[in-house]
């Protein structure tokens, strides 16, 4: 059986799903797709996935999108090596976590990350070419976010974005009082979702809120996620945002 990842740099969404696959220990084929020529957008990636977004499992030309989505199927097909609770109340506790993850971390963590970064890229692209490649844009919430990102996020909206990564702060850091890992005391893919999207980032990010302080326990979990093995290789995978690296010319990689 053939896998196949599509894939930008090892942060956020890709390496939410990156991380199951070198903790399972899987083969696959590393794709490259990058997100500063915008690539996701482009035609040959739109017929992998119509709505232009990293990452995609293709398993034997079965197309898997969105990284829960994409977890729990290796899960299913590739249960050897468990990251999901295998009774059903540790299940739905791991769930009831990706869940909040996924609507109440993931986007005030982006809207900060596109404030200050893809803000940036935005207004550099000339006015004229910046409306063409909205036009290749399929979602319609991200011609939305693109345009925001271009003109910049309100203090009011990015002062409520901190406030909800603050509360999830404090809710793991409790958490990680009373269990070994987020969901319980096994280490599962709640663990790999805010990580990915949280873990590694709100320090660098958010200097002021003294995270080392705040919520140590987090910290010292944070350090046993970059300690495993399978984490560890994922993060090494290259990051193409380094001019250095950066000697990709195709479509693939």
């Amino acid at each position: 059986m053939a896998l196949r990842y599509y894939h930008a740099e090892p942060v956020a969404n890709s390496l939410k799903s990156m991380i199951p696959l070198k903790e399972k220990g899987l083969e696959f084929e590393s794709v490259y797709v990058d997100l500063h020529k915008f690539e996701q957008h482009s035609d040959w990636f739109v017929k992998i996935n119509p709505e232009g977004q990293v990452p995609v499992l293709d398993h034997d030309g079965q197309i898997i999108t969105h990284t829960t989505v994409i977890n729990e199927y290796l899960e299913d097909v590739f249960p050897d090596i468990p990251l999901r609770p295998r009774d059903p109340v540790g299940a739905a506790r791991m769930r009831y976590w990706n869940k909040f993850i996924d609507e109440h971390v993931m986007n005030h963590v982006s809207m900060h990350g596109w404030h200050r970064m893809v803000g940036v890229i935005a207004r550099n692209i000339e006015s004229g070419e910046f409306e063409k490649l909205l036009e290749n844009i399929p979602l319609p919430d991200q011609r939305k976010k693109w345009l925001t990102a271009r003109s910049g996020f309100s203090e009011a909206d990015l002062a409520n974005a901190t406030d909800k990564i603050v509360y999830a702060v404090e809710k793991v850091e409790k958490q990680l009082g009373e269990t070994r890992w987020i969901a319980g005391d096994d280490f599962t893919l709640a663990d790999i979702n805010f990580y990915s999207h949280c873990g590694m980032m709100v320090e660098r990010m958010f200097p002021d809120l003294d995270i080392a302080q705040r919520a140590p326990r987090l910290v010292e979990w944070r350090d046993r996620m970059s300690a495993r093995d399978g984490v560890a290789a994922a993060l090494a995978m290259p990051d193409h945002t380094n001019p250095a690296l950066r000697t990709f010319t195709g479509h693939a990689r």
